[in-house]
């Protein structure tokens, strides 16, 4: 069994693999890199062939999205620990040792991410997990480094290595063993959010989540669906509330729900106000399709229950990151003593 693979999952990322892939194939070796293909028809695969048979395919039939994808491919790569790297992620110098070091020393570590910064502005970090997330307790997910829109500029204000919540999909370090024992990402995600839900799940199993900033890469973000775009939309409301129920008892969601409710109505006001009205459908199309799935996430539910230890979540921030966001003006990470 080898050490680590870098796995990456492609949907007609032929562009981004030409400018990223032969950099990332240098400054992986000794790793052996794996393509996992949704069925892309941009040429992408027959691409690799001809100029990278170094790298091993695995060919999907049809799109299974960003959960299935890699529930599926994973099945047929051996490794110690899978590095799950978007296509659109440029990778640095050392980009890999110092995190499987973490995870060596440290066999509570399930899961890590590096420091992820934006490959359009290099100073700043990236929506996309930036220098780690956390959910709060209405789970909202946030990051070090950005909460909503807000993006910091890397000030070397995050240069550490400490836990957090959930560690970032667009480069996502995981122990293999632990990937098929939690059951993946959940399949019906399809893509957003399922990171979040698998760390989630590891944390309630007993395991942590870290963050290592000796590690960096850059990431273009938006290849598949751009921010703003209602279907993005969609699946992150729709995920985040499936989420949120999974890992929450009868009485917690209870109260969570109309608070949730409540705040989404707002979000979805304020896409109408900003003219953006196929947005706010889609905020209230998630909702329904969340009672929809009731059921089916039900059962998910119960099968969860079995690795829950009933402890409290340090890295789950308490408060709410909406009112301390909008209401209290907080932008940054630091400003809200967690």
């Amino acid at each position: 069994m080898e050490k680590a693979a870098v796995v990456l999952l492609n949907y007609n990322g032929l562009g981004f693999m030409q400018k990223f892939l032969p950099d990332l194939l240098a400054l992986s070796r000794p790793h052996s890199v794996y393509v996992i293909d949704n069925a892309s028809t941009d040429n992408s695969i027959q691409w690799l062939k001809d100029n990278h048979d170094e790298v091993k395919i695995i060919e999907l039939k049809e799109n299974h999205g960003f959960s299935g994808g890699y529930n599926i491919g994973l099945r047929h790569v051996e490794s110690e620990y899978y590095i799950l790297v978007n296509t659109d992620v440029q990778v640095t110098d050392n980009w890999i040792s110092p995190v499987l070091k973490l995870m060596d020393e440290d066999d509570t570590i399930a899961a890590c991410q590096p420091k992820i910064r934006s490959y359009h502005q290099p100073q700043y970090f990236e929506y996309a997990g930036a220098a780690g997330g956390f959910v709060d307790a209405l789970g909202y997910p946030f990051c070090r480094g950005r909460i909503f829109n807000t993006l910091e500029k890397d000030n070397g204000q995050y240069d550490d290595t400490r836990p957090i919540f959930w560690a970032s999909g667009a480069c996502f370090f995981i122990r293999a063993s632990l990937f098929h024992m939690a059951g993946g990402f959940d399949y019906d995600f399809f893509a957003h959010m399922e990171e979040i839900d698998l760390c989630w799940l590891l944390h309630t199993a007993g395991f942590r989540v870290y963050y290592c900033s000796e590690s960096t890469v850059f990431h273009v973000g938006g290849g598949t669906l751009p921010q703003g775009n209602p279907q993005k939309s969609y699946l992150n409301f729709r995920n985040n509330l499936t989420m949120l129920y999974k890992n929450s008892n009868f009485f917690q969601f209870l109260w969570k729900y109309p608070m949730r409710l409540a705040l989404d109505c707002f979000a979805a006001l304020r896409e109408v106000y900003a003219r953006k009205g196929k947005v706010s459908v889609m905020i209230v199309k998630a909702h329904l399709h969340f009672w929809g799935m009731y059921k089916k996430n039900k059962m998910k539910k119960i099968t969860t229950k079995s690795v829950r230890k009933g402890f409290r979540i340090k890295e789950l921030y308490n408060g709410s990151i909406v009112l301390q966001y909008f209401l209290n003006k907080k932008k940054t990470f630091g400003e809200l003593n967690f």
